[in-house]
């Protein structure tokens, strides 16, 4: 299998070497300092889920797309911030000779919605989804460690296709030590993500805490049940669903569990922000306040804590 990483941040630096160490030929699309560490020293995954370490000669990397020969990829996994969409969609268009006849593209990424600009060039065969829930930090260039795990990647189209094309991918990379399943509830489980990212992301990024403390908060998990509540209503009103039928239910399973699981973890907005790069909060909350406009929903405590995330961005 032939796999191209799009995006050699903290997840695809992980997926990568992961992939590479179960057998995958894998190329990274990498630039500046990442690429030239990459070509020089390998890649390695750390933390929860093992080490795995790959040398500079067992993986190939190139900052220009045109550089890969054609009929190459079964996959192309995008693993960039989703800021990034609208440009690595029309680079994939004007170089989709590099992916086989049967070649899909597969977004790992935050929020909801990502799969719009891959749309404008590419069929739903080609295009698939990932819910990843696990946590990922860069401690260098090449280097990605695995700071929370939660439950496996699951693989699957947003479009109603049998999720059988995802099984190869969802094989190796459980091989690779990140467990996966092809599944035909990828939708039901993005908006569970959603709702997840979206009431601990900004709040932790503005506090500058961790996901577990938000918890020991009263006055923030008050904002935490007020988040849940506008973006289970904004959902249910754009005619989406998730494995919660409401914000009551799901906040037992929150407080019960996966806050508890990722306690630790400092979410991506807030390690964005501290490295003062631009946030994917348009892809997070900014949906919720869009959705909620379009459906007549009032998103008033998403919409401050979106308010004040662009204002720290504009503040660096």
């Amino acid at each position: 299998m032939q796999v191209l990483i799009d995006g050699a941040g903290a997840v695809g630096v992980a997926v990568g070497a992961g992939l590479a160490g179960a057998g995958c030929r894998v190329s990274f699309l990498a630039r500046g300092a990442t690429l030239e560490a990459i070509r020089s020293g390998g890649v390695k995954r750390t933390g929860l889920l093992g080490t795995v370490e790959i040398p500079a000669g067992d993986v190939s990397a190139s900052d220009d797309y045109a550089s890969f020969p054609p009929d190459t990829f079964d996959y192309v996994l995008v693993c960039a911030k989703t800021l990034a969409n609208d440009a690595i969609s029309r680079a994939l268009d004007a170089h989709r000779g590099m992916l086989k006849a049967d070649g899909k593209i597969v977004l790992l990424q935050n929020g909801w919605g990502n799969d719009a600009p891959y749309r404008r060039f590419f069929s739903p065969e080609q295009v698939w989804n990932a819910r990843v829930i696990t946590g990922f930090q860069r401690t260098a260039p090449n280097v990605s460690e695995v700071t929370v795990y939660t439950e496996p990647v699951l693989l699957g189209s947003l479009y109603g296709l049998p999720s059988a094309p995802m099984e190869p991918l969802a094989a190796v990379l459980s091989a690779s030590g990140l467990p996966a399943e092809a599944s035909g509830q990828v939708s039901r489980a993005l908006w569970a993500k959603m709702v997840y990212n979206c009431t601990l992301n900004p709040l932790g990024a503005v506090l500058g805490l961790s996901y577990g403390a938000l918890g020991e908060c009263a006055e923030t998990r008050e904002i935490m049940d007020e988040l849940m509540d506008e973006i289970f209503a904004v959902m249910h009103a754009a005619g989406y669903d998730t494995f919660w039928p409401d914000a009551a239910s799901y906040r037992e399973a929150f407080y019960g569990k996966l806050l508890p699981d990722t306690y630790h973890h400092n979410s991506s907005t807030l390690q964005d922000i501290r490295a003062k790069r631009p946030t994917e909060i348009g892809t997070l909350t900014g949906v919720i306040l869009d959705l909620g406009k379009k459906h007549g929903v009032p998103t008033p405590v998403n919409a401050t804590l979106y308010r004040l995330i662009r204002g720290l961005e504009k503040n660096y």
